[in-house]
């Protein structure tokens, strides 16, 4: 060995990456299911009118500090904040409601007929300790519907939020609903509850939050201080004329829908922007982390980041914990392991060539199709169909080549027919 090659030294291999923590891939066969589940939840918001709106991943850190509330756990503690190279700071968003609300001012959408009925889904971001079903991007599907204070929509959005979770075969939910009063008798609730709070033996960061937001107290998720609050005065007790009406309204719609319930005086959720009509849709079947979806009215949000004093109301459903809520119920959604219905097997060079165009053409007409590359013989290609889930094999050799015909395999029913050689020819059979 030269003296060259003795004093090389080995460079070290490189390791492969792991995603950050708390992020989850979603990679196949699984993401088959995540897929359906976004899409059927957004379907089912355009069937009720609607429409998209794609939002940036991150805005102006104000917007959410204004919009979600400065005392919250999620502005406090979760965000994942930046300065950019502009000197500005900016937050990947945590949630999608502030940001749906500064576009819709921004676009003057709350200037035509009212509601704006707006959908959006994808990624959200909080800093949080990941566990199962609690990640740092955490996916949503959401709506609002901004610009009426009606109760009948109210009932609409969470009889829509039902909806998507029965559309994928849940039904191992509860939706808990409540509400939180608004800006004229909330005052008086909330001297009554810091009145109670303050009596209590509360640590100083406790103490802090029941001066800045009471409700958020009631949220404490530990045994010692949801002990001590278990007597706290509700907020449906001091509900006035007003929002009383409108909470009896909602349920009397919601009862007329078929839309099951129950009333939940001491729900909190975790955005300081709700008022009146508050729900949570809760999967026990998921342990600690069992809040599936939820949303609320949220009136003053609209001004209090700029816009006109206008009312809204909306949802977040988390896709990641449908996902986890299916598997906890047991149920496979029908046709998630078929990756495509078609499946082509060409025997031979030339057979191949020919099925490339064949699966090219059925794939412009609209039908899903792959084939087996690399050469491979019939039962190697014909596993492959297997695990692509598809119902049809198609079969070409050399002599269905010479004959101008091909096969279909009916892969359910172990049947098989012969018909020529064209797309329109087996798209024809396949119906």
């Amino acid at each position: 060995m030269s003296e060259s090659k003795k004093t090389e030294k080995v460079q070290p291999k490189f390791q492969p990456l792991s995603a950050p923590k708390g992020l989850p891939d979603y990679v196949p066969p699984q993401s088959a299911t995540f897929h359906r589940v976004r899409d059927e939840f957004a379907r089912q918001a355009h069937l009720a009118g609607y429409q998209h709106v794609e939002l940036p991943v991150f805005e102006d850190t104000t917007l959410f500090a204004r919009g979600v509330g400065e005392s919250t756990d999620v502005v406090s503690k979760e965000m994942y904040t930046f300065t950019d190279r502009g000197d500005r700071s900016v937050t990947l968003r945590p949630e999608g409601t502030a940001g749906v609300m500064r576009a819709v001012i921004e676009h003057n959408l709350d200037r035509g007929y009212l509601p704006v009925k707006l959908n959006y889904y994808g990624p959200f971001f909080r800093y949080e300790r990941p566990q199962a079903g609690r990640y740092r991007q955490l996916q949503q599907v959401g709506v609002e519907a901004i610009g009426v204070d009606d109760p009948l929509l109210d009932a609409e959005v969470i009889a829509l939020a039902d909806r998507c979770f029965r559309s994928i075969g849940l039904t191992g939910f509860r939706l808990e609903l409540t509400s939180l009063g608004d800006r004229n008798c909330r005052p008086e609730y909330r001297q009554k509850l810091q009145d109670f709070l303050f009596s209590l033996p509360l640590d100083e960061e406790t103490r802090h939050r029941a001066e800045i937001n009471p409700l958020r107290v009631l949220d404490d998720k530990r045994e010692k201080v949801r002990e001590m609050t278990a007597d706290a005065p509700l907020m449906l007790d001091y509900l006035d004329d007003d929002c009383r009406k409108h909470f009896d309204q909602v349920r009397a719609s919601l009862d007329e829908m078929g839309v099951e319930y129950v009333v939940n005086p001491r729900m909190v959720r975790g955005l300081d922007y709700y008022t009146k009509t508050c729900f949570e849709f809760v999967h026990d079947g998921l342990g600690a982390q069992s809040g599936i979806g939820g949303g609320g009215r949220y009136d003053g949000l609209m001004a209090q980041i700029g816009g006109q004093d206008l009312s809204g109301i909306g949802f977040g459903l988390g896709v990641d914990r449908a996902v986890l809520a299916l598997e906890a119920e047991g149920i496979t959604l029908d046709g998630v392991d078929r990756r495509v219905d078609v499946f082509g097997v060409g025997i031979g060079e030339a057979a191949q060539a020919r099925m490339a165009v064949l699966i090219d053409a059925l794939r412009a007409a609209g039908v899903s199709a792959d084939m087996a590359y690399g050469g491979r013989g019939l039962k190697g290609a014909m596993k492959g169909a297997d695990r692509a889930g598809a119902k049809y094999a198609l079969v070409l050799g050399d002599r269905e080549l010479e004959s101008g015909e091909i096969a279909i395999k009916d892969l359910a029913a172990h049947s098989q027919e012969t018909v020529g050689l064209s797309a329109e020819a087996v798209i024809a059979q396949l119906r």
